[in-house]
């Protein structure tokens, strides 16, 4: 008799994501423990109104609950180069970081001595402490301070800067909503002279009204059109935007085999980390009961 045995599919690969959280979040949530697979990146932003004692023990938080923390250095909201070595000793010293964000954070914020990104990476205190990765922000809808071609040269300014650092570099972008926009974005920077690993920003699940908050808040004009714009069939498909709708492009396109910088999707939790992991979780690119760098996460750079 022929014995018959059941196989379960496999499940389809999934592109691989980070969560950014608040230092508040980080610190204070009680879901916080148990709730990223182990090993997951977890953003912590930096908005100018946190000390860097707050900003260093939320940190060490999501270190010590299992995660790996990749704290914003936002550049014109850092005071004096002594404030800053000051921060990145501490990051890792007490929090074990190895893994940041250095974000310009506005032109009209410069509060000390840095009136960019690169000030900040040219001083040579991530490469001092051990900072082996290194984030830096992409913009594929523009922004409104500066130009394409500007910011397509501070690109190759940061691919220059990650050739003669330690550590390895990755873009990580701003959320939008279009996914065939930055799709072409991220697939167009090599033909500018830019071959970093791209980290595509996209919001979780939250309600449309919620986004377009946010959207205006974050200054990604483009995104509260495309919002509007489509409006009527996302609320007639759900209360709520589905992430899908962004995500499911750009992770087809990933595991398409097409030849793309795009690395992995790094999510901003607009409707609450808990309904952003459940997301993350039920579609797969989060696994729990596993650490996170079994799955396609370690694709990120």
């Amino acid at each position: 008799m022929t014995k018959v045995i059941n196989i379960k599919p496999a499940r389809p690969a999934r592109i691989a994501a980070s969560i950014e959280v608040a230092p508040k979040q980080a610190i204070e949530s009680a879901d916080l423990p148990g709730l990223f697979p182990e090993g997951a990146w977890v953003y912590i932003t930096e908005i100018g109104t946190d000390s860097s004692e707050t900003l260093v023990k939320a940190a060490k938080r999501v270190r010590d609950l299992g995660y790996e923390p990749v704290p914003h250095f936002a550049s014109r909201r850092l005071t004096t180069r002594e404030a800053l070595e000051t921060r990145i000793r501490m990051m890792t010293e007490e929090a074990g970081v190895k893994n940041v964000l250095v974000i310009g954070g506005g032109l009209e914020r410069q509060a000390g001595d840095f009136s960019s990104t690169m000030e900040v990476l040219e001083t040579g205190f991530f490469d001092k402490y051990g900072v082996d990765r290194i984030g830096v922000a992409g913009h594929p809808e523009g922004s409104p301070d500066f130009t394409e071609e500007v910011a397509l040269q501070a690109l190759r300014l940061k691919k220059s800067y990650a050739e003669r650092s330690d550590a390895s570099m990755r873009i990580v972008t701003q959320f939008g909503f279009d996914a065939a926009k930055f799709i072409a974005w991220a697939d167009g920077l090599k033909a500018n002279g830019i071959d970093l690993p791209v980290h595509l920003g996209v919001a979780g699940p939250a309600k449309i009204t919620t986004l377009i908050k946010y959207a205006a808040m974050c200054g990604v004009g483009n995104s509260i059109g495309f919002l509007k714009k489509n409006a009527m069939s996302l609320t007639a498909l759900a209360t709520s935007h589905s992430p899908e709708t962004v995500v499911g492009p750009i992770e087809d396109h990933v595991l398409s085999g097409a030849s793309t910088p795009i690395r992995q999707i790094h999510v901003f939790a607009f409707g609450g980390l808990k309904k952003t992991s459940e997301w993350l979780v039920e579609r797969g690119s989060w696994q729990t009961g596993i650490s996170a760098d079994l799955s396609l996460s370690s694709l990120q750079n």
